[in-house]
């Protein structure tokens, strides 16, 4: 039988995809990421899902508690002279909000190809379910997010008074008043083309863990672009995006530990046996 703590026997195990990310040992000696450890905290819900959510309630605390959303916009809409300038511009209106929603679908359509090649092609089999997460991981996180918007009733900036609309603001929790007029702006559309490829960090993780960062990176800032475009044009409240990013990283956390927890377990008693610990 062959010694799991000998240098051939890491060597094969580096070689499982995804085995990269799991084989890190990660201690929280001091503070509250200690206390969760030992509270039994797996480290990937604490950094995965714990303190992006904690950093989503205290962004939205500012945004829109604290008038965060219009200062922003208050701002920019005086930037741009009092209007909507970028409106129409072909940058931000034609390049970025089509063009890229085109690019978006396209480069989705691309995924969803390459998994049926996968599927058909033997040698290419390993790759058939992580490219089926990221085709789900997309299509779920920009579906949940058309689906809110057809209930949610937000305005967009444009629409409100003091933005050159004539509707009145109403907060995002609030409930609208009988005569008030349905909005169709919240959470951020557009910006779910982009921040629904932040899948690309466990579709990465899992394939070429070398590279899952930029994966990550590639869903960030298409997601940061796209929203940014929007807010410059009226369409969006800084909150809209947030709402929309945490949105697609929960799909993408979620949906990722729905099809693979049970290699994930695998590889962590891996970890741990190689760690000279107790799995």
């Amino acid at each position: 039988m062959n010694n799991p703590l000998s240098p051939d026997s890491r060597a094969s195990r580096a070689q499982v995809p995804g085995a990269e990310l799991s084989a890190i040992p990660v201690s929280f000696p001091h503070g509250l990421p200690g206390r969760l450890a030992r509270a039994g905290v797996p480290s990937w819900a604490l950094w995965q899902l714990l303190v992006p959510l904690a950093a989503f309630v205290a962004a939205n605390v500012v945004l829109l508690q604290f008038g965060g959303d219009r200062w922003i916009a208050g701002h920019l809409y005086l930037w741009e002279g009092g209007h909507w300038a970028l409106k129409d511009n072909p940058v931000t209106s034609t390049l970025i909000h089509q063009g890229g929603k085109r690019l978006s679908a396209l480069a989705w359509l691309g995924v969803v190809a390459c998994a049926l090649i996968a599927w058909r092609r033997p040698a290419w089999r390993t790759w058939c379910k992580p490219l089926l997460y990221l085709a789900l991981a997309v299509l779920l996180s920009t579906s949940i997010v058309a689906w809110m918007k057809s209930w949610t009733h937000v305005d967009c900036p444009w629409d409100l008074v003091g933005f050159g609309g004539t509707r009145s603001y109403h907060d995002l929790l609030a409930a609208l008043p009988a005569h008030a007029p349905p909005g169709r702006c919240f959470p951020a559309g557009h910006a779910s083309a982009g921040y629904a490829w932040l899948a690309l960090f466990f579709f990465l993780g899992d394939t070429r863990p070398s590279l899952r960062w930029k994966g990550f990176a590639v869903g960030l800032g298409a997601g940061v672009v796209f929203g940014i475009a929007q807010q410059l044009r009226g369409a969006h409240f800084a909150s809209h995006d947030l709402w929309t990013l945490m949105l697609c990283w929960l799909v993408a956390v979620l949906l990722h530990r729905a099809m693979f927890a049970r290699r994930t377990r695998v590889q962590a008693a891996n970890a741990a046996a190689l760690a000279g610990r107790t799995p």
